[in-house]
């Protein structure tokens, strides 16, 4: 396996993203939603390549150093490698390099792997919200970490 490289988010790379989000969310973003992204000056997006294949991607939007998670998918073939650690700590990395004060962001309860993941990146859970997924009505994590001073 080839070294996974995390750069910022291109238009060549829009068709793949749509298809990774569409494998790994009930509710996925498309490619004139990610399409958006590339104009918001709010906007921060990576993704994740092996050998110019996109393996995974991340975004956040960031305003007045408050950053918020969008999203995380990795395309379910290439999971349990470390790829969405790397994105996340690019968003991280990203924040603190930037001045941000914290990033935050909610995950279905349910997801237990993507939970373990960011506690173990140094999130913290602040508050729950209910039924907040209009797919099912499922209850969210929200979850923050405190840029490091």
């Amino acid at each position: 396996m080839s070294a996974v490289q995390i750069v910022p988010m291109e238009e060549r790379h829009l068709d793949a993203l749509a298809e990774i989000s569409r494998l790994c969310f009930s509710m996925p973003w498309t490619r004139d939603g990610l399409a958006a992204e590339l104009t918001s000056n709010t906007a921060r997006f990576w993704v994740a390549e092996e050998t110019g294949t996109c393996v995974g991607f991340a975004g956040m939007h960031a305003v007045c150093g408050e950053c918020y998670v969008d999203l995380v998918a990795v395309h379910p073939a290439h999971r349990r490698r470390g790829i969405a650690q790397q994105l996340v700590q690019t968003m991280i990395g990203w924040m603190e390099q930037t001045g941000g004060a914290f990033i935050t962001l909610e995950v279905r309860v349910t997801n237990r792997p993507a939970i373990a993941l960011y506690e173990k990146l140094g999130f913290a859970e602040v508050g729950l919200r209910k039924g907040f997924y209009t797919d099912n009505h499922e209850d969210a994590l929200l979850l923050t970490r405190n840029a490091q001073i």
